[in-house]
């Protein structure tokens, strides 16, 4: 009860120093809500069968489904591509960091300049915070409630960092709960000042326990190993209901755009138990898609490393149950989320608004998406082929799984070839390893 009065009380003072926007209570409340470590395979509504995701497919159901929206292979990259709409290589930002320079262009300072509260909720990974317990501020979040990503637990007995402070209340808990519940305190708070929010619910699963901890991080109560992946799955999913549920709760649904995407693809293997020789007990992860068995890509350029989901509820502007083969990567949110606000970027971005396409599903306004991996080779495609930085071309489309780069580019693809080339041309890309 302290701890919420706290935050009460120090929330109202951030909104008396920001002013009122104009017109803000008319603009739409914005629900980010990034899951770890899932591809589309898992999820029931883009045909993933062997986990149940009975609340993330009823939000497909209300919204719009993207098939083409892709990711970095691994969650960092991908994470400042979200926030500041550029790609990685142009930040030359090391793992688990975040350029200095950059803490004012992103995301939540935009939308923060709108007059939007900002919060964000689960995995930070831009830095370690025990070391600089300032840093979500600086880059435009008014509250943040965070588990100490490498120094702690970020499931049972979570080591969690809200608003500065380590907190002493989290014996016993279960980050997941930890991270909604404050959330919803948040949506409550900004509903009660009458100014929209950005609520950034960057999840922690369904990524597994961290592995360089002096001390292992506890076992679930009256278990004796971690989660697996399906459990993982199935309570993100929980968690992702009770968001929902808060929204309905607060009366806020139809003035919120909740969309809910992943970092990057499913984990090749997760861990199970903690051996008595420090190694670990790991199960190998697959889903079931369609029929078919789908083993996970997580850190691969292949479709299972980087197509991930993303659906867009919106009532009143997404139609319920649509689907869009719009292409989308993840500079794009930048844009989109800008437009939403009304405000402006005041810097050079690789983004392009998917605003026309949640209008109109039809409507692609992105040519070519962009992926790569940090100390290598890259790749711009359509929804049909592929174009590797080293070369390689590829039909995406009939060879999914790409064992069969293309020796002679056929006649029907030379248009396609002469697009991405010119792309990949534009964005003058160079892997980090060649940056030094």
């Amino acid at each position: 009860m302290v701890r919420k009065m706290l935050n009460s009380v120090a929330f109202l003072a951030m909104v008396m120093i920001g002013g009122q926007h104009s017109g803000a209570q008319e603009r739409p409340n914005i629900l980010l809500i990034l899951a770890d470590d899932v591809g589309c395979e898992t999820i029931g509504a883009y045909g993933g069968e062997r986990w149940a995701t009975p609340n993330i497919d009823a939000l497909a159901n209300d919204g719009m489904s993207f098939e083409y929206c892709f990711s970095m292979p691994v969650c960092h990259p991908s994470r400042i591509c979200l926030l500041t709409g550029q790609y990685p290589f142009r930040l030359k930002s090391a793992w688990g960091t975040f350029p200095r320079s950059m803490e004012f262009n992103t995301l939540s300072r935009v939308l923060q300049s709108a007059g939007y509260c900002t919060a964000v909720a689960g995995k930070w990974q831009l830095g370690l915070l025990g070391k600089d317990l300032q840093q979500p501020a600086r880059m435009g979040f008014e509250q943040w409630c965070t588990f100490g990503w490498h120094e702690g637990a970020r499931y049972h007995d979570p080591m969690i960092y809200e608003n500065g402070r380590l907190r002493e209340d989290t014996a016993g808990g279960y980050g997941p709960d930890l991270y909604v519940d404050f959330l919803a305190q948040f949506m409550e708070q900004s509903r009660d000042v009458g100014k929209p929010f950005f609520a950034f619910y960057s999840m922690a699963l369904c990524h597994d326990v961290t592995n360089d901890l002096p001390v292992q991080v506890p076992y679930p109560p009256e278990m004796d190993r971690w989660m697996n992946y399906g459990e993982m799955v199935e309570s993100m999913d929980q968690m992702i209901g009770r968001m929902l549920v808060h929204l309905d709760r607060l009366r806020l649904r139809d003035n919120t755009i909740v969309v809910f995407t992943a970092d990057n693809g499913t984990s090749v293997r997760s861990k199970l138990r903690h051996k008595p020789d420090g190694g670990y007990e790991m199960e190998q992860v697959f889903s079931i898609r369609h029929g078919q068995r789908v083993d996970g890509g997580k850190g691969t350029l292949l479709n299972t490393g980087t197509n991930v989901p993303l659906i867009v509820r919106w009532p009143g502007t997404v139609k319920p149950g649509t689907t869009s083969a719009a292409l989308v990567d993840f500079s794009d949110f930048l844009p989109t989320f800008s437009g939403v606000s009304g405000a402006s970027v005041g810097w050079k971005h690789d983004g392009i608004s998917f605003l026309p396409s949640l209008r109109d599903p039809s409507i692609s306004s992105r040519t070519a998406a962009f992926c790569e991996d940090a100390k290598g080779p890259a790749w711009v495609r359509t929804q049909t082929h592929k174009l590797y930085s080293d070369g390689r071309f590829l039909d995406v489309h009939d060879d999914v799984t790409e064992r069969s780069p293309l020796r002679s580019i056929p006649v029907s693809a030379v248009q396609t070839h002469q697009l991405l080339s010119e792309f990949l041309a534009s964005l003058n890309y160079r892997p980090a390893n060649e940056q030094r």
